[in-house]
């Protein structure tokens, strides 16, 4: 299904709860709490879109299957949305950089690749000082480690090192936790959703980067192209035609 067709808003509130097997009340909950954003006719009618039933049967998974508290949906729920609304930018963009590729160029040519690090993802903390620096036992590192909810990196001796997002990261799963008392199926879908999203926003960057550098690039070379010479400079004229009598030189 096309993305415009599936944020298309269609069902009114009693079609989406059956489709979804909810009760309506409960989608009007889950609407006040931010979870979910259905559209409004032009008489206020609530509609939801093939998107929102998406949203709701992960809601429903979420509560249902892995026993996340209301707060740890809400988490999971607002991350989805920025990646919802970081696609729609990321598309309109790309379209927007295309067009204006297809006006000033016929054959497009890749740019090369930018090769930078961000720093924050740079490995340097060993576990102890990043534990030290979380307030948590290098054991529950390890422990987030195994259930993939950061990913250290390795130094050529195998020792664990962290980034400055691994350290972020690590103080996001202590709110979630501490704070908000999600549990860890919680966090695992919470944090899954943040590398997908962080992964996401990367690549768009990246991407946009890279036709920019493809237009700026086109502009230089058409700066630096010579001026088109005048025919009639290039091509020596030819004598006239010596008339009838005139003796020929």
């Amino acid at each position: 299904m096309p993305a415009d067709a599936k944020h298309r808003p269609v069902y009114v509130i009693s079609v989406a709860a059956e489709l979804v097997d909810m009760h309506p009340q409960t989608l009007r909950l889950y609407e006040r709490k931010g979870l979910i954003r259905p559209g409004r006719s032009s008489g206020k009618t609530r509609l939801y879109s093939e998107r929102d039933i998406e949203h709701l049967r992960e809601i429903r998974r979420l509560t249902q299957e892995l026993g996340v508290n209301l707060a740890g949906v809400e988490e999971v729920m607002r991350l989805q949305h920025e990646l919802d609304d970081l696609q729609g930018e990321f598309e309109a963009e790309i379209e927007r950089l295309e067009d204006e590729l297809r006006e000033r160029a016929k054959t497009p040519q890749p740019a090369p690749e930018d090769g930078k690090v961000d720093p924050k993802d740079r490995p340097v903390y060993v576990i102890s000082v990043a534990a030290e620096l979380v307030d948590m036992h290098p054991q529950t590192l390890r422990l987030y480690e195994r259930k993939q909810l950061i990913r250290p990196g390795r130094s050529s001796g195998k020792t664990r090192l962290y980034s400055e997002r691994d350290i972020e990261h690590l103080r996001e799963i202590r709110r979630l936790t501490q704070e908000l008392g999600v549990n860890l199926a919680g966090v695992e879908e919470i944090m899954r959703l943040r590398h997908q999203l962080e992964t996401a926003r990367s690549r768009m960057e990246g991407n946009v980067r890279r036709l920019q550098q493809d237009i700026t690039d086109r502009m230089t070379g058409w700066r630096t192209l010579p001026p088109p010479q005048d025919e009639a400079r290039e091509t020596p004229a030819e004598p006239p035609p010596a008339e009838a009598g005139e003796p020929t030189r």
